[in-house]
């Protein structure tokens, strides 16, 4: 019996989601995408998880691009569908309320660089490789690639990677601040569980209102965004989890937060 090409599997309200074409080195396909997109809405509304983290199969690549077969045979329709099929994928994790995890145990290249971006941050294995190089073939980043990687490392540095097709190292992506942390693949899963479960810890729905009020105020006006922060602010004064951990500070014992 084939094996599903997403595996999910959820203990103590982590979520690790792995991307199951290892054969392929879990390029994006079609029908990859479709079944990655009907795990995320599945793992959006289940109470049971709290936090995702979303790996590849095998120790080569988290996602080395979409699939060239499939793509090569594409007319522009065709080709503009399938970019945007990624394209609502993506804004999926992005508007997620719960933290999504990349945890990168390869190659990390076009779309899979990009679904990477799309998670709240990234943790990558030593060998881990990144980079954009659609130009290469002919094409540009069609799943995000040239507007999430300038609004987070700038657009020199963004346009110099896109231009060139050239790719990064584990360790260079952590020092253009694309990855957070690189550790040793064995450990690299482990890792990403760690934080985690620092996370859970702690108020789950105001880091869901962080994440919101990141995302969206990036779009925004600087002027603008701090007001849409401080009406998030005051809003969570009204909730369990504000007066619950501020009596639990107060009165020096660990905060039980309701996290609804």
């Amino acid at each position: 019996m084939n094996e599903p090409i997403v595996k999910t599997n959820t203990k103590n309200e982590i979520c690790t989601v792995t991307i199951n074409r290892p054969e392929n080195l879990n390029a994006l396909n079609s029908e990859l995408l479709d079944a990655l997109a009907k795990s995320i809405e599945e793992i959006s509304t289940a109470n049971e998880i709290k936090i995702v983290i979303i790996t590849g199969s095998g120790d080569k690549a988290f996602v080395a691009g979409a699939d060239i077969s499939e793509m090569t045979e594409m007319n522009p329709v065709q080709a503009l569908h399938f970019s945007r099929k990624g394209q609502r994928l993506l804004g999926k994790i992005e508007s997620m309320e719960k933290v999504c995890i990349a945890a990168v145990n390869g190659y990390a290249l076009g779309g899979g660089f990009e679904l990477a971006l799309a998670c709240d941050f990234i943790y990558a294995s030593s060998n881990a490789q990144f980079g954009l190089p659609e130009v290469t073939l002919g094409i540009i980043p069609g799943f995000g690639g040239t507007q999430n990687l300038p609004r987070l490392i700038g657009p020199n540095r963004s346009r110099e990677l896109i231009f060139s097709g050239k790719m990064l190292s584990a360790e260079q992506a952590e020092i253009w601040g694309i990855v957070n942390k690189v550790v040793e693949q064995d450990t690299l899963l482990a890792e990403a569980k760690n934080i985690a479960t620092t996370m859970l810890k702690n108020g789950l729905t105001a880091i869901g209102f962080a994440k919101e009020t990141i995302r969206s105020g990036l779009n925004m006006p600087k002027n603008e965004a701090i007001l849409h922060e401080s009406s998030i602010f005051g809003g969570l004064f009204s909730t369990f989890d504000q007066k619950e951990g501020m009596s639990a500070f107060l009165e020096k014992r660990k905060a039980l937060f309701s996290n609804v």
